[in-house]
């Protein structure tokens, strides 16, 4: 994560269903749906002005964190996260064996 979003705090919008970062009143964001002990990705997103900056990166960083942090397994189904886990295999460990692509990963 590039050191600009390290003392950005990850916000769990629940109106929204989403994870997001604000820097200067705009948004990176990954939208997500609950299911028990399991947490689905399906869409990252940076509002334009963050757009290539590592703003995404960083929100679905934090979001992993928050997953380790809860206990709590992942479904990567956005290309975008599902991308990220392929990047940093580390966090492969947070992927519900269960998810259909895991073998991928």
């Amino acid at each position: 994560m590039k050191p600009i979003f390290e003392t950005i705090p990850l916000i769990k919008n629940k109106d929204k269903k989403r994870f997001e970062i604000e820097v200067n009143k705009n948004y990176a964001f990954t939208n997500y749906g609950e299911f028990g002990s399991q947490i689905a990705l399906v869409h990252t997103e940076t509002e334009p002005e963050l757009e290539g900056k590592g703003a995404a990166s960083a929100v679905v960083e934090k979001t992993l964190h928050y997953l380790e942090n809860n206990h709590l397994k992942l479904l990567p189904f956005c290309p975008f996260v599902f991308a990220y886990i392929q990047r940093h295999p580390e966090w492969k460990y947070l992927v519900s064996k269960k998810f259909k692509g895991y073998d991928k990963l």
